[in-house]
């Protein structure tokens, strides 16, 4: 199973995504958004390609934090996944996003908002921040082990 995973995408449509993630789009099973899509219009667009999972982050409009959740568990291939956006600044984010999983079993946990790629397992769960999208965006592969790996989009 191959997710692309994105956050902090800033637009309000999919052909304003850089050509890398785009391309990458048609080559995945699921899309991942970690939120800040700031418009729905680009959540509707990526649901038209493929599955999507999503959270609002704090930069959306107010249609998007009505439609979508602060935070989301899915289970993929006998792997949960926590999907949140994040808060605060960039340093201590990964004990905020945690917290937000504490009483959830958590393989993975997928979030956004310090704009900082992230790919680093801490206590036996992966970390993933596939940063701004305009920078990089992340692919997360699924199978018998769980890679994740960080894309330069430019």
């Amino acid at each position: 199973m191959r997710i692309a995973v994105l956050a902090d995408t800033h637009i309000n449509r999919l052909e304003h995504l850089p050509k890398k993630i785009i391309d990458a789009l048609s080559t995945v099973d699921w899309i991942i958004h970690a939120g800040d899509f700031t418009d729905v219009q680009l959540l509707k667009e990526l649901k038209r390609l493929r599955e999507v999972k999503a959270v609002h982050g704090n930069m959306d409009s107010k249609e998007l934090k009505t439609v979508l959740p602060v935070k989301e568990i899915v289970e993929i291939e006998n792997k949960r996944i926590g999907i949140t956006h994040g808060s605060g600044g960039p340093w201590g984010i990964e004990e905020r996003v945690r917290k937000m999983f504490e009483s959830d079993r958590i393989d993975i946990i997928v979030y956004g908002h310090s704009h900082r790629p992230q790919n680093k397992v801490i206590n036996d769960i992966l970390f993933f921040n596939p940063g701004k999208a305009t920078d990089s965006f992340g692919i997360l592969t699924i199978d018998e082990e769980t890679q994740g790996e960080i894309i330069n989009s430019r």
